[in-house]
């Protein structure tokens, strides 16, 4: 899955996964090595996420049903409770600098592509 910022013209996910049952989105990236550049988690129906016995920060970025940025949690540290946004249909997690190094801002629109 590629995901790419339409408002930037920028790509913040080369490499993703869909986690949209029950256990992908229990296990989320725990157990799993730091995200590298290009990488992504894109967990589906979710309001609110953890990192709780996470070894390594991410950027969170709470994404609505038309695909626009609604908030972002840039460099959430491990064992972390995120907020709860009732407005949120998706919750995309990436490596720590891609929300900046992709000026990724509040009200941006995306787009999941298969690839």
């Amino acid at each position: 899955m590629v995901i790419r910022n339409q408002t930037r013209n920028t790509v913040l996910v080369r490499q993703g996964r869909m986690a949209d049952t029950f256990f992908t989105r229990l296990k989320g990236l725990l157990g799993s090595p730091p995200l590298q550049a290009g990488q992504g988690l894109l967990l589906k129906n979710e309001k609110s996420i953890h990192t709780f016995f996470m070894t390594f920060p991410i950027d969170v970025v709470y994404i609505d049903r038309a695909l626009k940025v609604i908030k972002i949690d840039g460099n959430m540290r491990p064992n972390r409770l995120g907020r709860y946004v009732p407005q949120a249909a998706y919750i995309l997690e990436l490596p720590v600098g891609t929300v900046d190094a992709t000026q990724t801002a509040v009200g941006d629109q995306l787009a999941f592509l298969e690839g």
